[in-house]
């Protein structure tokens, strides 16, 4: 499998053997095969063989394979590895732990460890509440996957899902000063992962949920947030759901809609199809049609899909059958999170007047901007390079800082309202516009913002045990 490039550039580390080849020969073989030599590095040298990076620039991913096979074609050289930036970027991993406090001499180590540390240690054996604010509980999220439904990727296992979750990590501290630690678990079987984070919950003051599988990931979530007295919230179906607000309430009022009254059309009835929709009835949505493989979710029929049930019986009030063509005809909002081009022009067509379309499956939306842009009033995706991304970033750092910060028991309905409400909140009326519905995921105002709206959730709901200072 060919590796993704970063900016074209990619790095070749090869072994020259001296008595066999010359450098000149090497280099001679990479532009033949398309490649452009811009830096040497020697990383070892000997009498007889030499290590050494080279840095080559190429125009077409192409070349990759080409230059691969140039080299390996010549007697005396070896092509130890290639990578590009990213690769090297993940070299021993993306996070690191460090101390608040150096330990510089042995009055340091006696206060930090052994012995000083057992008064510490049986003040909170004493009262247990004590480790929010004597340990790294106060600050710390555990991001907790099974690699089972990572995007793009799907079922990739727990080992090639670190790299996603130490980024995950790497993002509650960037944005919102969230230390973070990814825990990959090796197996899928639901009883185990419930056991799993229940016993590791001691060191956390949250649980950050990600990349589970559907439908395992609803009884995870229900079962821990039931057994344990912290946070916990599953990225995908929350996360999503809140930054979908936060955008259709902004599309909605550009476009002279109430939510009440809008036709709403979900395609994809899996965590964040289904989470997605019980925040929009939350807000008061009233009109909301599923559709799936097996076409429009209707209550009275048999699904194997447990939730496709609870689906067909809190939605589609009218009743309406069919497939994703009869669903969107007169919609005035489409929501994609199934999998890419499955909306044509034709069915945007047959929408309401000035319709709003947020196709959010990654990598591919259900269909292009540059296919529909003339026939909406506002087009949002889940990728970064078009207008209007629904990204999670906007929503999990600043709820986990709220979450943390008034020691709240959970995340419920009220605070994800009010983090959405926060986000779309960020954008001031005479900035709206059909390409600005969405803040910047580095709009610094964001996570204070969300922040200081769910802990007022949290307060008025009787979820946060304190009150912070600011």
């Amino acid at each position: 499998m060919a590796q993704p490039l970063d900016g074209k550039t990619i790095i070749l580390r090869i072994e020259l053997d001296t008595q066999q080849a010359a450098f000149g020969q090497a280099a001679g073989a990479i532009e033949q095969a398309g490649g452009d030599l811009v830096a040497i590095d020697v990383i070892e040298t000997g009498r007889d063989r030499t290590v050494r990076d080279l840095t080559v620039k190429v125009n077409d991913t192409a070349a990759v394979p080409a230059i691969k096979e140039a080299l390996g074609a010549m007697p005396g050289i070896r092509l130890v590895n290639v990578s590009d930036r990213t690769f090297l970027l993940h070299l021993g991993g993306k996070i690191t732990v460090q101390p608040k406090t150096p330990i510089q001499n042995r009055d340091d180590l006696s206060r930090v460890y052994t012995p000083e540390v057992a008064r510490v240690c049986q003040a909170i054996h004493e009262d247990p509440a004590k480790a929010f604010t004597l340990t790294v509980k106060r600050n710390t999220v555990a991001v907790v996957s099974d690699g089972s439904a990572v995007l793009g990727l799907g079922n990739i296992g727990p080992h090639a899902a670190m790299p996603v979750m130490e980024g995950k990590a790497m993002l509650f501290k960037q944005f919102a000063d969230v230390d973070a630690f990814p825990l990959c678990l090796d197996t899928q079987d639901t009883e185990s992962i419930i056991a799993a984070v229940k016993a590791i919950a001691p060191g956390f003051g949250g649980i950050n949920l990600e990349d589970i599988a559907a439908p395992r990931c609803f009884e995870i979530e229900q079962r821990l947030r039931q057994e344990l007295d912290i946070p916990v919230f599953h990225d995908d179906q929350h996360g999503t759901a809140v930054v979908l607000y936060a955008g259709l309430l902004n599309a909605l009022k550009l476009t002279g809609r109430k939510l009440e009254d809008a036709k709403i059309v979900v395609c994809g009835i899996g965590a964040a199809g289904t989470a997605c929709t019980k925040m929009l009835l939350a807000g008061g949505a009233r009109d909301i049609v599923g559709v799936d493989k097996e076409g429009i979710l209707t209550a009275g029929k048999e699904y194997a899909h447990p939730m496709w049930k609870w689906y067909a019986e809190n939605t589609n009030p009218r009743g309406i059958s069919g497939s994703l063509a009869d669903a969107v005809k007169g919609a005035d909002v489409f929501i994609g999170v199934s999998s890419g081009k499955l909306l044509k022009r034709e069915h945007i067509i047959s929408m309401a007047e000035d319709p709003i379309v947020f196709a959010m499956a990654n990598p591919e939306p259900e269909i292009r901007p540059e296919e529909a842009e003339d026939l909406v009033a506002v087009f949002a995706t889940g990728r970064s390079d078009y207008p209007n991304q629904i990204n999670n970033v906007l929503c999990f750092p600043g709820i986990f800082r709220g979450a943390l910060d008034c020691r709240a028991s959970e995340i419920n309905e009220p605070m994800k309202l009010a983090a959405a409400e926060a986000i779309a909140a960020v954008i001031d009326p005479e900035e709206l516009n059909r390409f600005y519905i969405i803040p910047s995921v580095f709009n610094s105002r964001v996570v204070s913002e969300v922040r200081r709206r769910v802990i007022q959730a949290a307060l008025a709901s009787g979820a946060a045990r304190r009150t912070p200072r600011e």
